[in-house]
């Protein structure tokens, strides 16, 4: 009789056990269900597409794009299909941020057709040359995965090597070939861009440069748009001068019940403008591309124009040594 009871008392507290995980699996998977549910959400379509706009050969860009740097291979790999499952055509990297593989893989991934997507990537200090810039493009097709890429760039001029003009000629036969879609330069002055001009006979079709409301860049946009060139801006949250916290911008995103970040994006791609934010989170993603949908005003223009730091601001490229 002990002996029943006993049984009847072990059955009763296994039964409990098993029901306790149960439950544990029922809200386990309950919250697998809402993580689910809340990453479609982050990368379902954008409200609003992100716009293109023309380049002096014919092509066009995406007005915004995601960045790369400092994302590594592994990183670049998670964040590149997410931002194109939401809407992201443009991809933004460099030989120098050592992350082609990651990026070339989250393309792969993504299953977004390639005449879809706009793929940009740099030629790399140390690679500069006639025949070094061709060398240097089939060995980051190679890490991309790719036939060709949509724009070229030469990252820096370091006029100190003076191999930028042999660069960008190679570059230029390259694009006759149909390795590049598109050829341009990044972080150039007109002193760069006049000379490219004057020796090979072709007009970058971008200059990027580290462009935000505290580096406008008044001067060498004006240049730009004189001889066709679109400008893409790199570090547009102005991080380095530690903008988001700005008390010009706060005001403005309260006023417009938009994010700090947002502000500035729209500030520069309503200015014609191409942007590149960089950000793994889906979250931000989906926020950096949310800036179609509004106009800033006359008025909250003229307040952010004076946060302009001048060109002091901004890197030297004739002194700019990195490779």
């Amino acid at each position: 009789m002990l002996r029943l009871r006993g049984l009847r008392q072990h059955q009763r507290l296994q039964l409990r056990h098993n029901e306790a995980r149960i439950v544990e699996s029922g809200v386990a998977l309950e919250a697998q269900r809402d993580a689910a549910s809340t990453m479609a959400d982050m990368t379902a379509p954008l409200a609003t597409p992100i716009p293109t706009i023309p380049l002096n050969d014919g092509h066009s860009i995406p007005l915004l794009g995601l960045g790369t740097w400092p994302m590594s291979d592994a990183e670049a790999a998670e964040s590149v299909p997410t931002a194109l499952e939401m809407g992201y055509r443009q991809v933004d990297t460099a030989a120098k941020y050592e992350n082609e593989v990651g990026v070339g893989r989250g393309l792969a991934a993504s299953g977004v057709p390639r005449d879809e997507l706009y793929v940009v990537t740099k030629l790399r200090g140390s690679e500069q040359g006639y025949e070094s810039a061709k060398a240097a493009l089939g060995r980051s097709l190679e890490r991309l995965g790719l036939d060709y890429v949509d724009l070229y760039l030469i990252h820096w001029p370091l006029p100190r090597l003076d191999k930028y003009v042999d660069s960008f000629r190679a570059m230029v036969e390259l694009k006759e070939q149909g390795l590049i879609r598109s050829v341009g330069v990044s972080n150039f002055t007109r002193s760069h861009l006049e000379r490219l001009i004057e020796e090979v006979g072709v007009v970058p079709a971008v200059n990027q440069i580290q462009l935000s409301p505290a580096t406008a860049r008044r001067e060498i946009r004006a240049f730009h748009e004189e001889i066709g060139v679109v400008t893409q801006a790199w570090s547009p949250l102005g991080r380095q001068h530690r903008l988001v916290g700005d008390p010009t911008i706060e005001a403005l995103a309260e006023e417009y019940e938009r994010t700090p970040a947002q502000v500035m994006l729209r500030w520069e791609v309503q200015q014609g403008i191409v942007t590149i934010p960089k950000s793994t989170d889906p979250e931000r993603q989906r926020s950096n591309a949310s800036v179609f949908d509004f106009e800033l005003g006359d008025e909250a223009m003229e307040r952010l124009a004076t946060l302009d730091l001048g060109e002091q601001a901004a890197p030297d490229a004739d002194r700019h040594e990195e490779f």
